[in-house]
């Protein structure tokens, strides 16, 4: 089959645009997942399903090391994979989809029984982390097999990067709109003790509702996908997937300071902006009177982010990586004013302005796999140029600690200082050093064609 697209291309690697829009509608439906997970997991753990903080940060992190030990599995085992009729790349991204469709549906699942919910929980997030990960892989190294013309794929990332960032708003803001009923402060009464319970009898049902629509994205999506996009073989990879092995391309990578240099900083940036997502949330809910403003607030951050990729990708351009990653400190002050003074006002303005430097952080990684792209025409397979750089931030939960009480009106005043220090002083600290990092020492620069012919020995 060739596709939604068949018959539109002209020219020597020209993609129509049905082929890259159907291309870059793949990758919604891991940016609708992951939006709605960074923002309301946490807060549908703790309130929700009610199991203890010491478990939720079990969860959380036996995901994000599931998915960081899946990331370099996922590309060794995708090397070696052969190629079928629809190509080498796209049986797994489809091979995955039902599989992690059900794990997140079942993810916001409230199971009948009460004392292994944590053990649940860390099983499906486990699971959905690492099937996440088998589905981006080869969906975003398909980007060097749409075309033989880098301007082509070039316009192609540019569709896939629109969309993503498309599907994050689409993620938080559709999860948000229909759970908003389960957390209010119309429940919380004043004469409420700490303690008593002000979760809304409906938001099983609710939570239920969003996961099934959040995870009808997966099949949808990946099936527009394989209708609009058509695999190309590669000519420079043999058809047994045999190329550069596994420990020779990781022992490559790791001898390369300057990119080693890069990972470390924005991990540090990726780790400060899921700090300040996961604990937002709970930081309206339980340290300040903004619960009727979550949502407001969550989608003023996406569609800030949205509207100003466009331009940090001019001033990318025109002043390069360090002057575009300085946009990140704009999010330093003001995360500390919301912590210090979390009033109506002081909420939106921050949200407007985290937006501006969350725009910052998605875009730097993004720009820095031109390096890698830049080795493909000397490398000997195609998976030793895609990007495997995800953001694996593993965090664990300090409320435990503090003695978080699960679905309770009211919080005791140790939890609401360590709210406030987990959006203000946690994020603050971890930008400035992944900042620190980023500025010392030279930027990295696309490898030379005499260095790059080394990846293919």
């Amino acid at each position: 089959m060739e596709g939604l697209g068949s018959g539109e291309d002209s020219g020597a690697g020209h993609l129509s645009f049905y082929r890259k829009l159907c291309y870059g509608i793949g990758g919604v439906p891991n940016q609708v997942a992951s939006s709605a997970i960074a923002f309301y997991l946490q807060l549908f753990l703790l309130d929700v399903a009610q199991i203890p903080a010491a478990q939720v940060s079990l969860v959380l992190f036996g995901g994000k090391v599931s998915g960081a030990a899946a990331d370099p599995l996922a590309g060794f085992l995708i090397n070696r994979s052969r190629r079928t009729g629809s190509g080498r790349l796209m049986p797994w991204v489809l091979g995955c989809t039902p599989f992690i469709a059900l794990a997140y549906f079942f993810l916001w699942f409230l199971p009948p029984f009460s004392t292994l919910r944590g053990l649940w929980y860390t099983t499906l997030y486990c699971l959905f982390q690492a099937l996440a990960t088998f589905f981006q892989v080869p969906y975003t190294a398909l980007t060097m097999l749409l075309t033989p013309n880098p301007k082509e794929r070039d316009s192609a990332t540019a569709y896939r990067m629109t969309l993503e960032m498309v599907g994050t708003l689409m993620g938080a803001t559709v999860h948000g709109l229909i759970v908003s009923g389960a957390h209010g402060s119309h429940r919380c009464k004043e004469d409420m003790l700490p303690g008593e319970v002000a979760v809304s009898p409906n938001a099983t049902r609710l939570y239920f509702i969003a996961a099934a629509v959040v995870a009808l994205t997966y099949p949808v999506c990946s099936t527009l996908l394989y209708l609009g996009v058509k695999e190309q073989s590669d000519p420079s990879t043999p058809a047994s997937g045999q190329g550069l092995g596994f420990l020779t391309g990781l022992g490559l990578t790791v001898r390369h300071r300057p990119y080693l240099k890069l990972v470390i900083s924005f991990l540090f940036i990726s780790a400060a902006v899921q700090v300040e997502q996961s604990y937002l949330v709970l930081f309206c809910t339980h340290a300040s009177q903004l619960q009727d403003h979550v949502q407001g607030m969550v989608l003023t951050i996406l569609v800030s982010a949205v509207l100003s990729t466009p331009m940090w990708e001019w001033v990318l351009q025109r002043f390069g990586k360090r002057m575009s990653a300085l946009g990140i400190c704009a999010m330093v002050p003001f995360a500390i004013l919301l912590a210090a003074v979390p009033t109506v006002p002081v909420a939106y303005v921050v949200a407007f302005v985290s937006g501006l430097s969350i725009a910052v952080s998605l875009l730097l990684p993004c720009c820095s796999t031109s390096m890698a792209q830049a080795w493909r025409p000397f490398s000997t397979h195609p998976m030793s140029s895609s990007p495997s750089f995800r953001e694996q931030a593993p965090w664990a939960s300090p409320l435990s600690a503090w003695r978080y009480e699960s679905g309770a009106c009211r919080q005791s005043e140790q939890v609401v200082v360590t709210l406030k220090v987990l959006i203000g002083a946690v994020p603050t600290s971890m930008i400035l050093i992944g900042l620190c990092i980023l500025m010392v020492g030279p930027t990295p620069k696309v490898p030379s064609r005499a260095n790059s012919r080394s990846l293919g020995r």
